[in-house]
Formats: structure tokens, sequence, C-alpha cells
């Protein structure tokens, strides 16, 4: 039955919801320790081995926080890891990922006007992607680029240049600047499972052991952290840039997903410093709100299809199974009435000069190409269009859900 539709999607929603309590929580920490560390002081009669301590409130009560530059020299009886937040927002993201971008790829994934995939071949650069994305910079990392953090900070910053304009090469905008967030995303969470976890054990067992744990893991793990705490503002732009076509809509939607990493720089060191030093550079500000002019200038650009040009594009075998299911004719002129004037690539409703999530339906590959997407939100439901727009009757929406159940029947 058709009404699957409605389960996929509501799993798709729990999985992000998962996905964005366990990102708060991963990004809540990382912060936490970031300026814990950074505010660490000296102080008179300190333990053995202890490089700094800190006070804080809160809740009512006073926190008194000491860390070892290494190791203690015995091991607590109570050690809390820090590990779950960053590997289930990875699951969780890996599985959203597959649910909307694999399972829906002929929509989300594939832009036919920029090369020609089958789905299977989409979702192998998606996934093998992130998998060489990762080994290529835990390369560099082990490499004797390692002592030179800048320079290995510069390179990293290419490799996501490039992965940004590789990916709007090929993929529709929308999954270019998520798949930027997961390769970004996939490197931080990376960094956890396959170094700084790894690294703390060793100490552990150094620990356990009787042993003097070597600084170098130490070491290790503090680079990669660092890096963490530079791409986590990012990964959120990127993670949020769907739901805006400014961001993901335009030919440069890669030059502003590259700046959005400058931006990330840019924040993060004034906070930093700030946690370090009691004052942050404000010349930091100055930058990132000249970066987002740059970013909003360049999201002006316009589609490069016209509708000239998308009416006269060849249609998919999945659009063309669409348009050719019964009740299609009354359902395209439907939508025409109801939807096309926001959902155009030049939309002449009055306020709105973007279609909204970059959705154009206007043509009748566009109609069959978001077919799914038309039957969740205004055939099932009224989410579309806007009450205070149009007032579509349920007549019309019946139509919709008619043309939509013949096709899946035919499938």
């Amino acid at each position: 039955m058709y009404d699957m539709a409605i389960l996929w999607d509501w799993i798709a929603f729990s999985v992000r919801w998962l996905h964005v309590i366990t990102a708060m929580a991963w990004i809540g920490a990382s912060f936490f320790f970031i300026a814990l560390d950074l505010g660490l002081k000296k102080a008179p009669n300190m333990p053995t081995g202890v490089s700094g301590e800190e006070w804080q409130v809160h809740g009512g009560g006073f926190y008194h926080i000491q860390k070892y530059l290494v190791a203690p020299e015995n091991m607590p009886e109570h050690l809390i890891w820090h590990k779950w937040q960053s590997y289930i927002t990875w699951v969780s993201g890996a599985a959203l990922l597959m649910i909307v971008y694999w399972v829906g790829g002929e929509l989300f994934l594939l832009d036919p006007t920029k090369a020609d995939l089958s789905l299977w071949e989409g979702i192998l650069i998606s996934g093998g992607s992130l998998t060489i994305g990762w080994l290529i910079y835990d390369f560099l990392c082990k490499s004797k680029l390692s002592e030179q953090p800048t320079t290995l900070m510069l390179l990293l910053f290419v490799m996501l240049v490039v992965m940004a304009w590789g990916y709007n090469e090929i993929f529709t905008g929308r999954a270019a600047l998520l798949h930027l967030g997961a390769f970004t995303a996939s490197i931080m969470t990376g960094n956890v499972f396959f170094q700084i976890m790894p690294n703390q054990r060793i100490v552990v067992a150094d620990l356990k052991a009787g042993r003097k744990p070597d600084p170098k893991y130490g070491k290790i793990a503090k680079v990669r952290s660092t890096h963490n705490n530079y791409l986590t503002l990012p990964v959120v732009f990127l993670m949020l840039s769907n739901h805006y076509p400014l961001a993901f809509g335009t030919e440069y939607a890669w030059i502003i997903a590259s700046l959005i990493f400058l931006t990330g720089v840019t924040i993060r060191h004034y906070f930093n410093t700030m946690h370090a030093t009691g004052s942050g550079p404000h010349w930091t500000w100055a930058v990132t709100v000249l970066l987002m002019i740059a970013i909003a200038w360049l999201s002006s650009a316009r589609p490069t299809e016209t509708i000239e040009q998308a009416e006269a594009r060849v249609l998919t075998p999945y659009e063309q199974h669409y348009v050719a299911a019964a009740g299609f004719d009354d359902a395209y002129n439907t939508v025409l009435g109801n939807c096309a004037m926001c959902h155009a690539r030049e939309p002449f409703w009055d306020g709105i000069r973007w279609a909204p999530k970059g959705v154009f339906l206007e043509t009748k590959a566009d109609v069959a190409q978001h077919a799914d997407q038309i039957y969740l939100h205004a055939g099932i439901s009224h989410a579309m269009p806007p009450p205070n727009a149009i007032q579509m009757d349920e007549d019309a929406r019946e139509v919709l859900v008619a043309w939509v159940r013949n096709a899946r029947a035919t499938d």
C-alpha cells in the first residue's frame, strides 16, 4: 500500500530527531571541554602531573576541575568516557543520508543536468567518497605534516574545497552540501573512533599495568581534537543548508560552502582566544561579517537551467512512469494552479525570489520528479500550499493522491 510513504517519512523524521539530539550532546561536550582546556590556570600545591585547574559554578554547586597533562599516577576507580555522543551522531547521520539520499536518490541525490548517473553509481560515489576522504585525511595526519599543524590545516581546507566543487559537479545542490557536511563529520567521528579513543585506551592500559604513559598519545589526540573544534560550526551550517535554497541553489554553492569553513575558523578563533585569555580578537567578527556578505552576494545568482531548457530535457524513466500514470494531466493542472506561482525558476508571487526549498513545479518532469513530496505535503497533509496564500480544496488534494497511488500501483 502506498501509504508506506507516510511510515517511511516518519522513520526519516525519527532518525533526524535522534541525529539532532546526539549532535547537540556531542557539540556541547566538545565546546565545554575546549573552553575548559583553554581556561585552565596554574595554582600552588597542585598534585604531581596536573597542568592546571579551574573552578566553576553551576546548578547551585561548585566544581573543582583538574587536568593531568598525560595521566594521573594511578588509575581512577570511576572514569567517564566521552565517545557515544560522537558515534551515535555519525551512525544516525549515516542512516538519515541513506534514507533521504539513497532511497530517495532519484529526487534528492541525482541531477541529470550535471551528470548522467544511475542511482547505484550515485550511491557508490556517495558512500565511497566518505571512506576515501577519511583515508586521505588520516594519511596526511600521520605523515610528517603532523609536525606542521598550520600547513596540515591548510591542506585540510584545500581538500574540503575540492570536495565541495566535486560534489556540486555531480549531485543536486542539496545533496552536494549535505554530503560535504557528512564528509566533514566522518573525519570528525573518525578522529574520535580511530585515534582519540584508541590512544586513550593505551594510556589507561599503561596505568593499569603500572607503566608511565607516553606523552605522544596525548599530543596526537590534541591535534585531532583541534581539527574537530574548527570543523564543528561549518558542519552545523551544512546540515541546515538543505532548508535554504540561497545556500545550495546556485552554481556557486561550492564557493559558499568553502567560505563557511573560513567563518568556522574566525568564530572559533575568537572564542578559543577568549577562553584562554579572557578577551577575544574583535577583528575576527569583522572578517566573519565580510565573509557572510560575500556569501549573500554569491547566493543571488539565479539557477542556470531556464524554463525552456527544463521543458526540453529528456525525462528519466522515473519521471516517465509518473507522467504516464492515470490522472497525471489533472494532477499537473492542479499543481500549476496551486503551487507553480511560488515553485518556479522565476517566482511571481510577491515577496518570493527563490522557489521554497529549491523545488520547481513548472514542467511535467518537475511534477513527476517530486511526486512523493507532492503526495505527502499537498495530498495527505495540508502543509502546502500555505493557507494564507491559496485555499486548496479537498477535491484538488484527492486528485493528487489518486494520481500518485495510481502510479505506485503499477510499479
